[in-house]
């Protein structure tokens, strides 16, 4: 890997103190070809990536101010005054912060409006809490982490990324990429594949509240949201609802126990499953269970995680399947975390 050339100013103060960035010192294109090296080495250290087809990394649309989601620490100390902010890269408990470069504007506009609710709903109790700041397209931002229930939100306070004239929506309970704005480039690098067609059903794995389903659903017959997160799938429910989709169903409960047997359904061979495991990846119960389908031609496995991703691609291809290519989208911008887009085919 080459020397790192340290020639841009930080925007953050932070910097160095703060564990979330580690490229805000160095330009955005280096920022690239550093990742994209290091995703070939987390790799190759448990697979020979060498045989696949890596392309360069798909730069962000937005370098910063992309996050829609910020995950801030509340501290009060013995003297009862309340800080919040990031947790240090190091030792301390909590660096304070009044705005974050990575996050939407307006988020970084609600933070003292955060630090005053929370200070004022803070209960005797709590000396510690973890609170989640959030927006999306439109202009809401709302937070929560105190109490039971906080990051509940009724329907017409959910947050929504703005899609092919849909609204997709999110909340803060539930799972959503952070960053906006590299979102359409993924779906572009989806839609385009020759996989679709009317007779294909897809089966999107961990389909959280249905953004990739929804996101290709209008290109085949149908779409089969498997979720096990009840808050994700009370919004996957109302995302189908709210936007008159009448080819997409959610199935509640874990890949591993809904996945086997239905297949056996379909017509078509040719079906597609798109994976959007956590950083864990899949279990190797859901890999033998993937490995086992008959009627599935195509899978788009969407990575957080090269380690994982490793793993999981070395127990797949045992089961016949077989890399065509793999796509890295810079969706964490200044950091060390990357995305990565693999097709395999069978």
């Amino acid at each position: 890997m080459s020397e790192t050339t340290h020639t841009e100013k930080p925007l953050c103060t932070f910097f160095g103190q703060c564990g979330g960035c580690q490229y805000q010192d160095i330009p955005y294109d280096e920022e690239l070809k550093l990742k994209g090296a290091a995703f070939k080495e987390a790799l190759s250290a448990k697979v020979d990536a060498s045989l696949w087809e890596i392309k360069p990394v798909v730069a962000s649309p937005k370098v910063y101010n992309y996050r829609n989601r910020l995950d801030l620490k509340l501290v009060r100390t013995r003297k009862a005054t309340i800080h919040i902010g990031y947790s240090p890269a190091q030792r301390g408990q909590v660096l304070e912060i009044d705005r974050c470069p990575i996050g939407i504007e307006k988020i970084g506009d609600y933070i003292a409006t955060l630090r005053a609710d929370a200070s004022a709903n803070l209960p005797e109790k709590y000396r510690m809490a973890n609170l989640t700041l959030r927006c999306g397209d439109g202009d809401k931002v709302f937070w929560g982490g105190i109490g039971r229930k906080s990051n509940h939100l009724s329907p017409e306070n959910y947050f929504y990324f703005l899609f092919n004239g849909k609204k997709i929506h999110y909340s803060l309970d539930t799972f959503f990429q952070a960053n906006l704005s590299i979102l359409p480039l993924l779906a572009e690098q989806m839609r385009a594949l020759p996989i679709w067609s009317p007779e294909v059903v897809v089966f999107d794995l961990y389909g959280g509240v249905g953004l990739l389903g929804l996101m290709v659903h209008d290109l085949v017959k149908g779409v089969i949201n498997i979720e096990e997160n009840t808050h994700s799938v009370t919004v996957a429910e109302y995302n189908v609802k709210a936007n008159g989709i009448g080819n997409v169903a959610t199935l509640e409960g874990r890949v591993e126990n809904v996945l086997p047997g239905l297949l056996d359904q379909m017509d078509c061979a040719d079906n597609v499953i798109i994976v959007d495991p956590p950083r864990a990846g899949l279990t190797d119960k859901a890999i033998e269970n993937i490995n086992g389908l008959t009627k599935v031609r195509h899978m788009l496995y969407l990575s957080c995680n090269p380690e994982t991703l490793a793993a999981n691609l070395s127990g797949l291809m045992a089961g016949g399947w077989k890399v065509s290519f793999i796509q890295p989208f810079d969706f964490f911008p200044r950091t060390r975390h990357l995305e990565a887009l693999v097709l395999l085919s069978r």
